[in-house]
């Protein structure tokens, strides 16, 4: 189907499909909405993927096929109150929500949208003093205002969208009383918010692990001075208990768009819940991006010019870049061995020559902007992916102009940083395949479970790959 057809205004939006349809004249399925844990069961939508070969996972849990069509409710409950699709749908499985072509999509020189979501739909509030809440569904006099005007202005932007989220459950005929029903759950989440003392104790890094701590207790002490015996009863209800505010929390630091949009005269930077666009997940090279449309107050998705997109491949965004897997585990609760920003702790000495490492793998591009050539690979060669480009920015390297390599010195280099990658995984408690047995053993654990032990899995992965690049190295400097 030709690609022009897509983003057609004059025509209806064609993001039902026949089947969808049909269904809408079924009995709608009933939900609860007594607590952020009593939710339809829907697994956590951060889970890292990518729809370019450099950057894929070593392993993919699930494919588009093993992933059905959401409710129709779903797109229902937007399409009456102007949000728009085009050319994707959402996608539900095992592992959560995606977002899916429906169709081929050509490359065009200019950005195209696949989806518009009105602020109306939205919950935002500013970065900074004096809160500005768009569209502002804070009631004069209602005390959440002072509890939010009580939080830090530089590091509590989380419990305030918290607060915000919270509130929009409990006002009635709230959009975000019907789209609540399709969040995941405080069970389904992966956010180390909700994490058990074990399942800290499983990511086999301290300084992460003491992160989260004081993170769990930041939040449990707010909860505790807000939501005290003595509090309104308007208030009481929102968080009626720690977990129901932690779940909350996470929803938005994991939901969270970072954004700076017009309203108007006004330009500000806000930290927004955008529904529908949240259940983008998450690529290092993505295919989509957002932009915000000043002139209605609408959030677009685009698709990036020139970008090919066929039927069925997932439409991706990137949550934050230049960030190792703690910090989006911190932030997200998922990690890849393949992020290309990882790094390790090596020493200044030994070093191993850039711009020869960097041609045996083509490589090319600044530091901060390195891709792969795959054009001058060879067919069949998969080995370079994200976790090589992060060896050659972590990697200690040297560089003297046209001075040449000494390949017996550059494998000794190549040796001795092996041998440092082998003292780093000498500390963990177990090892890669260790880490895979157990999650291969285990049934239905916890989603914060699961995330910690691929966590520490991942990091293995990562120095794994890292020490085999250095063997591939010291085999191709003799030629």
């Amino acid at each position: 189907m030709a690609s022009s057809t897509i983003f057609l205004h004059s025509s209806p939006p064609t993001y039902l499909s026949n089947f969808q349809i049909c269904n809408l004249n079924k009995p709608k399925s009933t939900r609860k909405w007594n607590s952020g844990y009593s939710l339809k069961p829907i697994k956590a939508t951060l889970v890292e993927t990518s729809s370019f070969p450099l950057f894929q996972p070593p392993q993919v849990d699930e494919s588009p096929s093993e992933m059905g069509l959401v409710d129709p409710d779903f797109y229902k409950i937007g399409y009456v109150r102007s949000f728009r699709a085009y050319g994707v749908e959402f996608r539900e499985g095992p592992q959560g929500f995606g977002v899916f072509a429906s169709k081929d999509i050509e490359p065009r020189r200019r950005a195209r949208m696949i989806m518009e979501i009105p602020l109306e739909l939205m919950l935002t509030i500013s970065k900074k003093v004096p809160w500005m809440f768009f569209p502002d569904i804070v009631p004069v006099g209602h005390p959440i205002f002072d509890i939010i005007n009580s939080t830090d202005a530089k590091m509590d932007w989380d419990l305030r969208l918290a607060c915000l989220l919270l509130l929009a459950f409990d006002q009635e005929d709230n959009f975000w009383q019907l789209y609540g029903d399709f969040l995941p759950s405080a069970e389904e989440c992966t956010s180390l918010l909700l994490a058990m003392e074990e399942d800290l104790l499983e990511l086999q890094d301290q300084s992460l692990e003491l992160t989260m701590r004081k993170q769990q207790r930041r939040c449990l002490e707010f909860w505790e001075k807000n939501w005290h015996s003595a509090a309104p009863l308007k208030v009481k209800r929102l968080a009626p208990d720690a977990k129901r505010f932690m779940w909350a929390v996470s929803i938005a630091q994991t939901r969270c768009i970072n954004l700076r949009m017009r309203v108007g005269a006004l330009v500000q930077d806000a930290n927004m819940l955008v529904p529908y666009a949240d259940m983008l997940n998450h690529s290092f090279q993505p295919n989509c991006f957002f932009h915000w449309r000043f002139k209605d107050r609408m959030l677009e998705v685009m698709i990036n010019p020139g970008t090919r997109i066929e039927k069925g491949e997932e439409m991706t965004v990137n949550y934050v870049s230049g960030q190792q897997n703690n910090m989006l585990m911190q932030r997200y609760g998922f990690s890849s061995a393949v992020n290309p920003w990882n790094a390790l702790p090596f020493s200044d000495e030994p070093q191993i020559h850039l711009d020869t490492f960097l041609s045996i793998f083509n490589i090319t591009g600044l530091q901060e902007e390195y891709y792969h050539n795959s054009q001058l690979a060879k067919d069949g060669d998969t080995f370079v992916d994200g976790a090589v480009i992060a060896a050659a920015r972590t990697l200690p390297t040297w560089t003297n102009g046209d001075v040449p390599i000494i390949p017996s010195l550059e494998r000794k280099a190549a040796k001795e940083l092996q041998e440092q990658c082998q003292e780093i995984l000498a500390k963990f408690p177990t090892t890669s395949k260790q880490d895979q047995q157990i999650l291969d053993a285990t049934v239905d654990p916890r989603r914060t479970l699961e995330a910690a032990i691929k966590y520490r899995l991942h990091q293995k992965l990562f120095i794994e790959k890292v020490i085999d690049a250095l063997e591939i190295y010291q085999d191709k400097i003799l030629f």
